[in-house]
Order: structure tokens, then sequence, then C-alpha cells
């Protein structure tokens, strides 16, 4: 498995776990869970940007790996 399919495979594992968070903060009935639920899910998204972007990088250098 490539750096890139695994930086890939992570992008959609965090944002399994992202959905997960924002199912959970939905669901939950105690209002200090559902925030750091929320909480989760924020901080989740913006890694799954970051992370986006190291893919980006990746296509650009490695253009072979575009779309895998």
């Amino acid at each position: 498995m490539t750096v890139a399919s695994q930086v890939k495979t992570c992008v959609a594992s965090l944002k399994s776990a992202q959905a997960s968070l924002e199912q959970f903060a939905m669901e939950t009935q105690n209002e200090e869970a559902k925030t750091l639920f929320t909480s989760a899910a924020e901080q989740t998204l913006q890694i799954v940007q970051q992370v986006e972007g190291r893919v980006t990088e990746i296509e650009k250098e490695e253009p072979q790996y575009k779309g895998f």
C-alpha cells in the first residue's frame, strides 16, 4: 500500500469517526456529553481538512496517485 493510499484511508477513517461523533451528539440527552461530542467532531473536522490538504500535496507531487 502506497503512502498516498494510506493517507486517503486515514481521511476516510477520520470522516467516519467525525460522523459518529456528530451522531452521538444528536442522540444523547446529556448536555455535557452533547457539548463534548460536538467539540470532538469539530476538532476531527479540522484534522480531516489538514489531512485532505496533505492528500492534495501528494497528488501534485505524484500525479499518478490522483483519484485513487
